[in-house]
């Protein structure tokens, strides 16, 4: 292990991976430090889709919807074992909120935002498919919306990205405990504990991919930085023994209108998610509490009947991670998840955190970091172009 370094990045979940790949592909040299495990936090923990954010149009977040629907462009094609288009069905009853010409309103500009692609164009599934739809409730259906995204295992994507990393030279340290690090004119000394032995490193410029642990870590800077005030949001999710086939459910919440995905998942199981509710503990010991298990069993047996009699002790899994958004007045659900940057100083920066950010966004995030540094970075010659980087599962 060298003793200095162009980049080091704190953090092997997605957003860390990602910077870790573009700044190897850009002729950097990297090391990457990560406590625990590749995506053992959130990054692990998602939704696991690959989708532009439908719903997010509806806050007018339009350039985060094309960007990334552009992203899910990106990784259908460079990781087609890792990234599976899928159709997704929007159910409508007449109490859904959402009134179908919204709907086909939404829809209609996210297949212009995608480029008008093919396999962007939005369908309505005929009455006579009804019955196909894993026993989807037909009472009251009024009618049901067909559109494409795709699907991820998280946990494979974050090590295929980081294995990407690694072949094009970034170093790793793993499991590595960050200490402190001390900004100076020339970039950061960095400590932190390697398999129980203190270590110690230098770089021009250090990356904060810390996820809910990102104040944390912020909190080990010297001189003192200015911490963003964040919220942690905790998404669970369950997993039962039925399977459903068809493709993913967007259904709303019958209680408080918020969206849920219903969606097929590993060795012929359902995932069911999310929750979003602010968390304050330890990010450690994030874990799905009762009353949302039985929040999202509740959703499922009303768009469902066949779950009816599903009850949290028949579940195969359950599990939780940790959104971290900006703290804003209002409910998580309504807030924007695009990523923010927090800098130690606006011109050539040695310290770049990263607050939030999506699953399919990763690699956009990573270019951006990547031109934040310009300034504080020399000149390298460039090893690949993350646009056409095939990725492949372990």
């Amino acid at each position: 292990m060298s003793s200095s370094y162009d980049i080091v990045v704190i953090g092997a979940g997605i957003n860390g991976a990602g910077v870790a790949q573009a700044a190897a592909a850009a002729g950097y040299s990297v090391l990457l430090l990560e406590k625990t495990a590749i995506a053992r936090g959130t990054s692990g923990r998602s939704s696991k889709l690959i989708h532009g954010g439908l719903r997010y149009l509806e806050t007018g977040k339009f350039r985060l919807v094309r960007e990334s629907l552009r992203e899910r462009a990106l990784l259908l094609r460079n990781a087609p074992d890792l990234v599976r288009p899928q159709k997704f069905y929007i159910p409508v009853y007449p109490t859904t909120r959402r009134r179908p010409w919204l709907l086909r309103i939404g829809l209609g500009f996210y297949a212009l935002l995608a480029g008008l692609e093919r396999s962007a164009i939005f369908t309505t599934v005929p009455k006579s498919r009804w019955g196909r739809l894993d026993g989807l409730t037909t009472t009251d259906l009024q009618t049901v919306f067909c559109y494409n995204d795709a699907q991820t295992d998280d946990r494979e994507l974050t090590k295929a990205v980081f294995d990407s990393a690694v072949k094009m030279g970034a170093e790793v340290a793993i499991p590595a405990t960050f200490i402190a690090a001390r900004l100076r004119d020339e970039g950061c000394k960095i400590e932190f504990i390697e398999q129980g032995r203190p270590q110690t490193c230098s770089s021009r410029v250090l990356v904060n991919a810390g996820g809910p642990w990102v104040n944390e870590i912020l909190s080990g800077i010297e001189p003192a930085q200015e911490m963003p005030t964040i919220d942690c949001v905790r998404g669970s999710h369950i997993i039962l023994p039925e399977p459903t086939h068809e493709g993913i459910y967007y259904i709303e919440s019958p209680r408080d209108g918020r969206a849920v995905f219903v969606m097929p998942w590993h060795n012929d199981t359902t995932m069911v998610g999310t929750t979003e509710t602010r968390y304050l503990g330890k990010p450690d010991e994030v874990l799905p509490l009762d009353n949302e298990k039985l929040y999202l069993l509740h959703v499922l047996e009303h768009y469902f009947p066949r779950f009816a009699n599903v009850t949290p002790s028949d579940l195969v899994d359950a599990f939780a991670g940790i959104r971290v958004l900006m703290k804003k007045p209002g409910h998580a659900f309504h807030r924007s998840r695009e990523v923010v940057f927090h800098l130690d100083r606006k011109v050539t920066p040695r310290l770049i955190s990263i607050y939030g950010g999506k699953l399919t966004t990763y690699r956009a995030t990573a270019e951006k970091v990547m031109r934040i540094a310009t300034g504080t970075l020399p000149v390298r010659s460039k090893v690949a172009d993350t646009h056409t980087l095939k990725l492949s599962p372990r």
